[in-house]
């Protein structure tokens, strides 16, 4: 099956949806999704629709119900599916923000010291951003790099911070015996 090409709007809510189910046995509703989004609950089941004809929904009816993303949801997204994601902190304006994990880190501009940037992808709401925010990932799990910055700009469409580098190290290497 091919990849199904989305619009903008689609692939905002089903990168909510993943966001919201990840890591949940429950099904998300319409309404949770619309609030993170910021879109009418009807918006929402009306795109939901469209989703669950590309197989990338499932519908779960009942009071309990809503929606569940399928594989197919994670592998259109291009994100991996985990049961457990190591989890690599993110503070904002000195706060640790909750719910929310480094999904990959492109350091894109790293050879420019005056234009250094990252593009960080998030698993979990981008909403708790905004530009000028101080930023700091890290450290992550295998070779304990830890970046710190400010937001330049937040892509809600790709749940995407783009961040104005200001600092970035690893940990010291731990040495053996």
């Amino acid at each position: 099956m091919s990849t199904p090409q989305l619009s903008s709007s689609q692939k905002r809510i089903l990168t909510s949806l993943v966001n919201l189910a990840d890591g949940e046995a429950r099904a998300v509703r319409g309404k949770e999704i619309a609030e993170e989004i910021d879109r009418n609950p009807g918006t929402i089941r009306n795109q939901m629709q469209s989703l669950r004809a590309l197989q990338l929904v499932e519908g779960i009816p009942g009071p309990k119900g809503g929606y569940k993303p399928t594989a197919t949801a994670y592998k259109t997204l291009d994100i991996e599916e985990m049961d457990e994601p190591a989890q690599v902190p993110v503070e904002n304006n000195g706060g640790r923000v909750d719910g929310v994990n480094v999904e990959e880190i492109d350091l894109a501009t790293v050879h420019n010291p005056d234009r250094c940037r990252a593009e960080v992808t998030l698993r979990g709401s981008v909403r708790h951003f905004s530009e000028s925010d101080r930023v700091t990932v890290g450290p992550t799990p295998s070779t304990g790099l830890r970046l710190s910055g400010t937001v330049d700009a937040v892509d809600a469409d790709e749940n995407t911070l783009i961040l104005r580098i200001g600092t970035m190290n690893t940990a010291p290497e731990r040495s053996a015996g």
